[in-house]
C-alpha cells in the first residue's frame, strides 16, 4: 500500500526535475560561440586557421560566414580551403596604410572571406561547420582578432565582433582570436615551432573545454545530491505525518 500523498509525490518530482534543468541550462552556452583553431601561432609563419561555426539557432539554418581579416596587419597570402556545398570567395581592398612586409610594400590585400551555402547545405540547428583558410604571415606577437559574421536564414545576423580583454569575462558575441607568439631563432626551427605551437594551442582549448564539463557535471552532482538529500528530509517528515 502506498502510504505517500500524491501531492507529496508530485512536489519531489517537479524539485528533481528542476533542479535537472537548471544543471542542463548551465550546461548549454558554454558550448557555443564561433572560435579559431590555428596550427601555427608563431609571428612570420603561414598557418592554418580553421574556424569552428555553430548554429545556434532553434528555428533557422545559417546560410553565409563573413571573416574579416586585419588591414593594419594584412596578410600577404590567403588561400580557401573547399567545403562541400558551399562556396568562397576572398575580395581584396585598398589597405588604409601602404604595410611593408618582406622587403616588398603592399598597397591592398585580402579583406574578406564570403562562405554561402549551397541549396541544401546550409547549418541546420543543433549543428556545427567548419571553414578554413591558410593565411600569412603571421604578424607581430600579440592578440590577432578576426571578426566573423553569421547570417541565418531568417535573415537574423550575428556579429562576432566584440574582442576579449585578458582577464575579462567573455562578452555576449566575442570575435575568435588567439595570442601570436615570438619566432624562435633560426628560420625553419621557427616554422616548426609554430605547428607545434598551433597544437599545443589547440591542446590547451580542447583539455579547457574538457575542463568545464567536468566542473559541470561535478557541480550537477552536487545539486543531485543535495536535492535527494532535501527530498529524503520531506519524506521523512511526510512518512511521521501520516502515521503518528
Amino acid at each position: 500500500m502506498n502510504h505517500f500523498p500524491a501531492r507529496l509525490r508530485a512536489r519531489t518530482t517537479t524539485v528533481v526535475l528542476g533542479g535537472l534543468a537548471a544543471v542542463s541550462l548551465s550546461a548549454g552556452p558554454a558550448a557555443a560561440h564561433v572560435r579559431v583553431d590555428p596550427d601555427s601561432t608563431v609571428s612570420g609563419s603561414y598557418s592554418g586557421l580553421t574556424f569552428r561555426v555553430p548554429n545556434e539557432s532553434d528555428s533557422a539554418s545559417t546560410t553565409k560566414v563573413v571573416l574579416t581579416l586585419p588591414q593594419d596587419t594584412p596578410f600577404r597570402h590567403v588561400s580557401v580551403r573547399p567545403v562541400p556545398g558551399w562556396t568562397a570567395a576572398v575580395t581584396e581592398a585598398s589597405l588604409p596604410t601602404p604595410v611593408t612586409l618582406d622587403g616588398s610594400t603592399l598597397t591592398k590585400a585580402a579583406r574578406t572571406v564570403t562562405w554561402t551555402a549551397g541549396g541544401g547545405q546550409a547549418i541546420a540547428p543543433g549543428q556545427y561547420q567548419e571553414f578554413a583558410i591558410s593565411a600569412g604571415p603571421v604578424p607581430a606577437p600579440g592578440t590577432l582578432v578576426l571578426p566573423v559574421t553569421q547570417t541565418y536564414s531568417d535573415g537574423e545576423v550575428v556579429n562576432w565582433a566584440t574582442a576579449q580583454a585578458p582577464g575579462q569575462e567573455e562578452p555576449e558575441h566575442p570575435a575568435p582570436q588567439f595570442e601570436v607568439t615570438a619566432a624562435t631563432a633560426g628560420g625553419t626551427a621557427g616554422v616548426s615551432a609554430g605547428a607545434g605551437d598551433g597544437r599545443a594551442a589547440h591542446a590547451e582549448q580542447t583539455s579547457g573545454d574538457e575542463g568545464d564539463l567536468v566542473s559541470r557535471l561535478l557541480a550537477g552532482g552536487a545539486l543531485l545530491v543535495a536535492l535527494a538529500a532535501l527530498a529524503g528530509q520531506v519524506l521523512a517528515r511526510r512518512r511521521r505525518e501520516v502515521f503518528a
